[in-house]
């Protein structure tokens, strides 16, 4: 792999380097965030707009997700990877899915309030909820907001199960409580590796953990008795791909249990982003990386179909995924997840309604 982008203008400590107009605006507006200052990342800091939603679970109709519901705390994250299906969202709230996505974080303060009011209602049928499935419950703002812990002291009280997914290590703030929700069966959560390449990593996600930290965090998860999930996502043909059985056998000595995997997909404003992200970083590869891609989603970039938009078709997705096959099948003999425990939930309202 070629040295990394040493351009002066990169914005370094972003993950997109561009801001592209929101299709729901009416005027478009400079993509260039610096628009000629130097390229300094305290010239963009973060912004955090508190926002009131009226409802906070929100009903996942995909079958490529496990769980059926999910629950962000945050819209916008600074983790910044430039890959992020959720960059989408965005322009929703009025923001471009580029820099603005990283910069501008939106907080919903009363998140846990909300989550109990649905979860205590007598017309809510435990199922897991999912955090945060949009942005990571476990960005830097979490450390000083503690949304996600309060929401997880919820999920607790009322014997509910929820599963987490992040890159950051910061979810071991959390480990006691996560305990409690283990012993019962009520916690899974996984821990999203996409290379163990550290310069790779701070390119492609500038403000995650480490892979040597996410490593860590997942033996110290599974030392706790709190099952552990790695998600190679996603894997990006031509950048991680060779990387498939290292990633796997580190997660499965660190103590993972099970594994799955994602194929890069651009859909929406995040093909512009990683476009110009992938010119300015990696300009002798970006061409065959782009085709790779293509080639993986019937000649484009992006796939919103269900069922193929996460593992692609085609010889190269198909190499993909068998590789990911056999490195499974090596390192994670089971490679299987146990439901998580509804019943607690369901006897806890019975018992509750009882009082009535």
């Amino acid at each position: 792999m070629n040295e990394f982008t040493t351009n002066p203008k990169y914005l370094k400590g972003r993950g997109a380097q561009i801001n592209p107009s929101s299709r729901f605006e009416k005027y478009n507006y400079d993509e260039n965030p610096l628009a000629g200052a130097d390229a300094d990342v305290n010239q963009v800091p973060t912004e955090f707009i508190t926002v009131h939603p009226k409802t906070i679970v929100n009903k996942v109709p995909s079958p490529d997700i496990p769980m059926d519901f999910s629950l962000n705390p945050y819209q916008g994250c600074e983790h910044g990877c430039i890959y992020c299906y959720a960059r989408n969202t965005h322009p929703y709230w009025g923001y471009s899915a580029g820099l603005e996505f990283e910069q501008k974080i939106l907080v919903k303060k009363e998140a846990a309030a909300l989550l109990e009011a649905k979860i205590k209602s007598p017309r809510w049928k435990a199922t897991p909820i999912m955090l945060s499935g949009n942005t990571d419950c476990y960005q830097p703002a979490e450390r000083k907001m503690k949304i996600t812990r309060s929401l997880l002291e919820v999920f607790w009280k009322y014997r509910h199960p929820v599963g987490i997914i992040t890159k950051n290590s910061m979810i071991l703030r959390d480990l006691g409580l996560l305990q409690k929700l283990a012993s019962e069966n009520l916690v899974q959560v996984s821990i999203s590796i996409t290379t163990l390449d550290e310069k790779l990593r701070k390119f492609m996600e500038p403000r995650t953990a480490t892979a040597k930290a996410r490593l860590k965090t997942i033996e110290m998860l599974s030392s706790a008795g709190i099952p552990v999930n790695v998600m190679m996502a996603p894997i990006i043909p031509a950048m991680n791909d060779h990387e498939i059985f290292k990633v796997l056998e580190a997660a499965a000595n660190a103590g993972a249990t099970s594994a799955g995997h994602t194929i890069v997909r651009l859909n929406g404003d995040v093909e512009k982003i990683f476009v110009d992200w992938i010119q300015k970083t990696f300009p002798d590869r970006a061409e065959k990386v782009l085709n790779k891609i293509k080639d993986c989603h019937g000649g484009k970039t992006g796939d919103s179909r269900f069922k193929t938009r996460m593992s692609g078709e085609g010889k190269i997705a198909e190499m993909i995924n068998q590789q990911f096959k056999m490195a499974t099948k090596k390192y994670f003999k089971k490679n299987k997840r146990v439901p998580l425990n509804t019943s607690l939930h369901e006897a806890f309202k019975t018992d509750q309604l009882r009082l009535f």
